[in-house]
């Protein structure tokens, strides 16, 4: 018995390889596989022969350049074989993908938020219907979709699919496993944002070898402030989190968040806060749940113009977050960090703040600042996360189910 089980565990060891290095490449040979898992050519034979009758892989033929030679024998995840629905939550906005298990974007259309409706219920009411809609778009039924996978600003049970706190519904809880079940038979999946950003980053960063890729931070700036940490352990594997970085504790003085506390980051440099700063709004003033971006426009090119108060609420915006960023480098280790969201248009008049807040740590003295990049396209690098995160847990339950 043990060692029919320890047969069967190398089994979906070994099909979880094969998965992973044509998840990678998109199309592979055998040899190729061979080369990129490691495994005998009788072992992958065995498994791709498993996976495609299945009907995981697709296999194609290619032809030699020049029209000599047998054609090389191409596996590639079979497009069909199943589909992922993609949710990103915004302050503004709810956008709503699909794609295929290649990992194609089929459809995809967006949703404003309405900022006068009050509590989680209607939400579900709205999302249920829209998930619904998106399949009838593309004539769909629902037991096609493999995974649901949904993300928000805010702190998230990944776990369970529960959101316990965001920008969007405060403390009210949502817990979408249970909002889908037992209509949708899909894998919940519910992650915070920018550890979405951090995921796509950091798994870009190991395709290029060249990169010796041992951790990254990203941060989200706009009307929240968000974190993701992804580190690379001793065996290669991607360890990625969303420390709770906008609600850490700043200074008192940065006024009233959104959570209910005093002085957390985000109340300092998230909109409200730059907002509520440039104006001289009293610090106790609750918090707007949305502000425009053409506000903090008007705020930008006051501050650009010598507005002492607007240029002082982008430099107290940028120390907040310099003194968050040094004490995360203490945490963890020195690494660099990609600065994303729509705030980074106004990048330029938070960087000497920031950096005023990175150099009053030790560590940052003796050791020099991060390197700081700004990344532009953040919901691109959000729906590759949710890809690389939802169809990897797809191909390890396909390894574990038998169906290799």
């Amino acid at each position: 018995m043990l060692t029919k089980s320890s047969t069967e565990l190398v089994r979906q060891q070994n099909s979880a390889l094969v998965l992973a290095a044509l998840r990678r490449a998109g199309n592979l040979s055998h040899t190729e596989i061979s080369a990129e898992t490691g495994l005998a050519s009788a072992t992958v034979s065995a498994i791709t022969a498993d996976l495609e009758k299945s009907g995981v892989l697709a296999k194609a033929e290619q032809h030699v350049q020049g029209g000599r030679g047998r054609p090389r024998v191409l596996f590639t995840p079979r497009r069909d074989y199943g589909f992922v629905v993609v949710v990103r939550i915004s302050s503004d906005v709810v956008q709503y993908s699909l794609t295929d298990y290649g990992g194609t974007l089929l459809d995809r259309f967006d949703e404003a938020r309405n900022h006068d409706e009050r509590g989680t219920a209607a939400f579900a009411s709205t999302f249920v219907g829209a998930l619904d809609r998106l399949l009838q778009r593309s004539r769909l039924e629902r037991d096609r979709v493999l995974a649901v996978s949904i993300s928000s600003k805010g702190l998230v049970d990944g776990e369970t699919a529960r959101l316990l706190w965001s920008p969007v519904f405060g403390g009210e809880e949502l817990d979408f496993a249970a909002l889908l079940e037992p209509q949708w038979r899909a894998r919940v999946m519910l992650s915070n944002e920018t550890l979405l950003v951090a995921q796509a980053l950091a798994a870009q960063a190991v395709r290029e070898p060249e990169s010796g890729f041992r951790a990254l931070a990203a941060i989200s700036l706009g009307h929240s402030i968000g974190l993701g940490v992804a580190r690379r352990g001793q065996s290669g594997e991607l360890d990625v989190s969303a420390p709770n970085f906008g609600h850490m504790l700043h200074a008192p003085s940065a006024g009233l968040c959104r959570c209910g506390a005093y002085g957390c980051i985000e109340a300092a440099a998230g909109f409200y806060g730059i907002l509520r700063a440039a104006f001289e709004v009293p610090p106790d003033t609750i918090p707007a749940k949305f502000v425009p971006v053409a506000e903090l426009d008007k705020i930008a090119a006051s501050a650009r113009q010598g507005h002492r108060m607007a240029g002082y609420a982008f430099r107290q915006a940028g120390i907040a977050l310099g003194n968050g960023i040094s004490r995360m480098l203490s945490l963890y280790e020195r690494m660099p960090v990609h600065v994303t969201g729509p705030g980074i248009r106004y990048f330029d008049l938070m960087r000497s703040g920031l950096d005023e807040g990175l150099a009053q740590s030790m560590q940052v003295r003796l050791q020099g600042a991060p390197e700081i990049s700004v990344v532009t396209d953040e919901q691109r690098l959000v729906f590759e996360g949710h890809l690389e995160r939802a169809l990897g847990a797809i191909d390890g339950d396909i390894a574990t189910s038998g169906a290799a």
